[in-house]
């Protein structure tokens, strides 16, 4: 019996690169970092309350880093789309995250487009 590893085109997904694996990991690690940061600027400039700024602050970024580490699934890219869009939402607590998690969104999907292309030619 001829088994599949997971992340190949037969389990209803896509296939995972190397590529996509090395940029995604890139992008989530570096958002862990300024979402993490976002914590003490929204305690100290926007007065939040320090549990609820915590939480969303360091737990998304706890979240970017299990995300970058689980990438060799397919299932990991919807995650860290997903947290593309809570970082983004993570502008009612510090404004200037709509720009950045936008920012981070945009280099997200970049990331995963040109890995492929990338190793889509290099295949050939």
């Amino acid at each position: 019996m001829i088994t599949e590893e997971p992340g190949t085109k037969k389990d209803g997904m896509f296939e995972v690169t190397p590529g996509m694996r090395r940029l995604g990991s890139s992008v989530l690690g570096m958002e862990a970092i300024v979402v993490a940061l976002t914590t003490p600027v929204a305690i100290v400039v926007n007065h939040v309350q320090p549990a609820l700024a915590v939480t969303v602050g360091i737990g998304l970024a706890v979240l970017c880093v299990v995300v970058a580490g689980m990438l060799k699934r397919p299932w990991a890219y919807i995650a860290g789309s997903v947290i593309q869009v809570l970082a983004i939402v993570t502008g009612f607590l510090v404004t200037v995250m709509f720009f950045l998690g936008a920012i981070f969104a945009a280099l997200w999907i970049t990331a995963i487009f040109v890995a492929r292309r990338v190793e889509g030619t290099t295949k050939r």
